[in-house]
């Protein structure tokens, strides 16, 4: 990141590409506006985004100054440091799921394979922090379920607290992957073996209640901002129904239209500021399902879309219209290739935590099917891709030197 100067953002746009809507929000926290601000100008307070990520960039800004080059190299070595943590998890992971060699080629593919550091050198954004976020609550989930372990009471009280407190930090910072939560939260439940007595179960039935107490904690404070700032209920983020405006418009081609965002629209940027943030989202929402009643068969086909960008690569935008970038494209079907082989592969052979590992597969990218896509919207999964690639590997080694390297007997030998 420091050698190959990806801190230095240009000042298009007032420095908007700095962090586009997380560094607009920084700034107006930092100069004294509160959380508001996320376009051009002063709009207000907003809700657009959840705030842990927004506040990060806040805080640097209160250090090294708005917008300026140390504040950029401050933002994206922290994010470097995220991801080099997220090797270590990728390493626990494997290790208790596989074998050593699983683990250790996987942590040396994240930290060195160019595709998984990309968002921590070049965008000032949340993605390297979920990607962490999501490792570190898959390890724990897997320690409180006692896989690759010692056999013990592995689901603590304690951990059971640290779960909820994790949760609710994912929730405030990336909440499209709150839907696997029930899921991992079960996932741990149903590791308590039936023979188990009934205090047992009781200890962890209070043990989850214990998490979900934690992790409404947790969103409460932000909760009760919301509704004071706009007089409703907005529990995380207030912009569904903008994003899902835009992605299923009447121009929408499978891609998020850019052009009729408040940011690129002169026309819907002042909709917004004389509106206000919640109206104007629940129109664009309205419009939004209004669109998709009348012609539910165009939305299905979006969807498909939509499904086959998040695994083969999204599409940059021209003036042609939408052109496929074959280079980088053929590198991220592999890796989608690879990462899907190896989940079923550990499915077929019933590999702990395999089918936490599917959910997560299935559930994550759900939202972004039916509203919008990018490809950083994968990179929270892709260190489970950089594992289960590297289990195919691993596995298919071994029949493969048998078949090509080791010298068959002769007829008269057998």
């Amino acid at each position: 990141m420091t050698i190959a100067h990806t801190w230095r953002f240009g000042a298009y746009e007032d420095h908007f590409q700095f962090g586009h809507e997380m560094g607009r929000i920084g700034r107006a926290l930092a100069t004294g506006y509160g959380y508001a601000d996320p376009f051009r100008g002063h709009t207000g307070p907003t809700a657009w985004l959840p705030p842990v990520y927004p506040i990060i960039v806040a805080s640097t800004f209160k250090l090294f100054g708005v917008y300026t080059g140390l504040s950029a190299w401050f933002i994206l070595a922290f994010n470097s440091v995220l991801s080099a943590a997220t090797a270590c998890t990728v390493w626990e992971i494997a290790a208790r799921c596989f074998k050593r060699s699983v683990a250790d080629w996987s942590a040396w593919v994240w930290a060195l394979y160019p595709a998984a550091m990309q968002y921590a050198v070049k965008w000032v954004w949340e993605t390297t922090l979920t990607a962490f976020l999501f490792t570190l609550v898959l390890v724990l989930a897997l320690r409180m379920r006692n896989i690759g372990g010692q056999p013990e009471n592995a689901a603590t009280p304690a951990r059971w607290l640290l779960f909820g407190l994790l949760w609710g930090l994912i929730a405030l910072t990336n909440p499209s992957l709150l839907l696997f939560l029930p899921i991992c939260g079960l996932w741990i439940l149903a590791g308590v073996p039936r023979s188990a007595p009934a205090a047992q179960r009781g200890r962890q039935l209070s043990g989850a209640l214990l998490a979900a107490c934690v992790f409404v904690l947790c969103l409460a404070p932000w909760t009760y901002r919301n509704w004071r700032a706009f007089h409703t209920f907005v529990p995380i983020r207030a912009n569904f129904g903008v994003e899902l405006y835009l992605g299923n418009g009447s121009g929408a081609h499978g891609l998020l239209m850019g052009f009729d965002h408040p940011f690129m629209s002169p026309t819907q940027l002042q909709l917004y500021r004389q509106m206000g943030e919640i109206a104007y989202a629940r129109k664009r929402g309205d419009l939004a399902k209004q669109i998709i009643r009348q012609d539910p068969a165009r939305f299905l086909r979006l969807c498909l879309i939509r499904m086959y960008y998040f695994w083969a690569g999204v599409p940059r935008t021209s003036a042609r219209g939408i052109v496929k970038n074959y280079g980088p494209d053929l590198n991220y079907d592999f890796v989608s290739i690879v990462g899907l082989l190896g989940l079923a592969l550990a499915l077929k052979r019933r590999a702990p935590a395999a089918w936490l590992f599917f959910w997560a597969f299935a559930l994550l990218p759900l939202t972004y099917y039916m509203v919008t896509i990018a490809a950083r919207f994968r990179h929270p999964l892709e260190p489970l891709i950089a594992i289960l690639g590297v289990y195919l590997f691993q596995s298919a080694e071994k029949s493969w030197k048998v078949r090509w390297f080791t010298r068959r007997p002769s007829p008269a030998t057998a």
